[in-house]
């Protein structure tokens, strides 16, 4: 068997696999996840923001940390341009933290279920 091909062939499960990172996420908590309103959302190395796209490229694990650190390949408004970026997932909820430009910024996943209303005492007989 070709060199070329054996390679091919290892690296053909781990395209597959989704990236740790992949879901939709509220952009505030005013975000509205069923309607598809104000959110962020990473697919297949891209993540999609508000009025832009970015291609997440040359992604290096940030040993003992858990997180991520990607080349920013963006365009959107008719500009284009190339940041770097990093994603952790938070301690506590199914969240993630996006440093960008010197910022952390904290967006809680539509996966996680709703906070619960508080349930309305039953009427007594």
């Amino acid at each position: 068997m070709p060199a070329r091909l054996a390679f091919a062939l290892l690296l053909a499960p781990s395209l597959a696999v989704a990236l740790p990172w992949d879901g939709t996420y509220r952009l505030s908590s005013e975000s509205d996840c069923a309607a598809g309103a104000g959110l962020l959302r990473i697919e297949d190395n891209v993540l999609h923001g508000l009025e832009s796209t970015c291609r997440m490229t040359e992604p290096v694990d940030v040993l003992d940390l858990g997180a991520t650190l990607y080349v920013m390949a963006c365009e959107g408004e008719g500009q284009e341009w190339t940041e770097r970026a990093m994603l952790m997932r938070a301690a506590e909820g199914d969240a993630i933290f996006l440093m960008w430009r010197g910022y952390a910024f904290r967006y809680e996943s539509c996966a996680a279920p709703e906070e619960a209303a508080p349930e309305e005492a039953a009427p007594a007989d």
